[in-house]
């Protein structure tokens, strides 16, 4: 039984290897064909050659030139030029045609034959021999989907997930595969994984800034809002590796104002805020966690603004009714009432606004807004 699949196996080997093909060999064929065509065309594209050779202009110069001379000889005849002025006029005719039989030569077009051979030539030596060089013409086809870009980018990112954990536990000191699993853990929600991957990256490297607070934020989210001893640890860490990067002390200032720890929350804030360029897009929550650090808890900025407002609506108000002013300006007057949800003050805009534009026509967006509003069209007189 052993001697018969010995025989199948050698068989089957026998069957493979006949039914391989000369691949390169055909490769090199077709590369040099289509070289040679490319080559000749080349040639035949810049070989010298006449341009409108086929037209034959001379006759013509010569029949128009001999009618013009015919033309003098029958004006001297018949008294109209003198001699002088035939021989004058004659004189002038051939240099005409001197210089049209000069400028009527066709002109050749292209380059040396000997220029061209060499250069086409040159061209195929450097494709050829480039590709020899730097190609891979013994590589046998491989089909588009069993390329590893492609399958890298059709994978989704749980099977990449499965493949690299599985070549880590084989490997577990390589260092590449956990600093690519550990941001891919924390994206799909496993943050404890991610948190525990980001300790093997920081095991078998040096601590970074990045690195610890990359582990503190998994750890926080895998809290769920709890808070995390062992992050505020790596933030504080993260902190004195770099004091220059506000994302730790982002954190930690959010993790102490969410503690009631306000004063030590504060200093982080305005240590962050310090190191902003302006254009941070977490500046303006920033600013807002100070406010609310510095005021022990208690969020002013929503009562500052509102105060803002109502000081600039009391401004306009005040210009309307002493000045009076456009219907867009009641109206605006009017909508920021309702915004407010200071109905009587609108229901009293309103009615100053119909006073000072009693047509209905000039009042349409104002009527529109305020009686969607509740308000009524004369309500002090009701």
């Amino acid at each position: 039984m052993a001697f018969a699949a010995n025989r199948l196996i050698e068989g089957a080997a026998f069957l493979k290897a006949g039914s391989k093909r000369p691949e390169p060999m055909i490769f090199w064929l077709i590369a040099i064909a289509v070289t040679a065509i490319a080559c000749a065309a080349l040639l035949y594209a810049g070989r010298g050659r006449r341009v409108n050779a086929a037209v034959d202009e001379s006759a013509d110069t010569t029949s128009h030139f001999r009618q013009l001379l015919a033309g003098i000889d029958s004006d001297l005849a018949a008294g109209k030029i003198n001699a002088d002025e035939a021989i004058g006029a004659k004189g002038e005719l051939a240099r005409e045609m001197i210089r049209a039989k000069s400028e009527a030569k066709p002109a050749a077009v292209g380059f040396g034959r000997a220029a061209l051979v060499s250069g086409a030539a040159l061209v195929a030596a450097i494709a050829l021999g480039g590709y020899a060089l730097l190609g891979s013409p013994n590589s046998p086809a491989q089909p588009l989907a069993s390329r590893a870009d492609v399958a890298a980018q059709n994978m989704d990112i749980d099977a990449a997930i499965s493949r690299i954990e599985t070549r880590l536990a084989e490997d577990p000191n390589d260092i590449r595969g956990w600093t690519v699993l550990a941001p891919a853990l924390v994206q799909v929600g496993r943050f404890t994984d991610g948190a525990n991957a980001y300790g093997r990256v920081i095991a078998l490297s040096q601590p970074t800034a990045q690195l610890l607070t990359d582990q503190a934020e998994a750890l926080l989210l895998a809290a769920d809002g709890a808070g995390s001893d062992e992050a505020m640890t790596l933030l504080r860490q993260a902190t004195e590796l770099d004091p220059t990067d506000p994302q730790p002390q982002l954190y930690l200032a959010a993790e102490l104002t969410r503690t009631a720890k306000y004063d030590d929350a504060a200093r982080y804030w305005q240590s962050a805020i310090d190191l902003a360029t302006g254009t941070e897009p977490w500046l303006p929550a920033a600013r807002q966690g100070l406010a609310v650090a510095q005021n022990d808890g208690v969020d002013t900025t929503a009562a500052d603004q509102a105060e803002m407002i109502g000081g600039m609506v009391e401004s306009l108000s005040t210009r309307l009714y002493d000045e009076g002013g456009t219907v867009e300006e009641w109206t605006q007057l009017v909508r920021s009432y309702i915004v407010l949800g200071d109905l009587p003050n609108a229901q009293k805009a309103y009615d100053a606004s119909v006073a000072a534009y009693p047509t209905a026509f000039e009042r349409g967006e104002l009527d529109t807004l305020a009686l969607s509003a509740g308000l009524k069209l004369n309500g002090d007189a009701q």
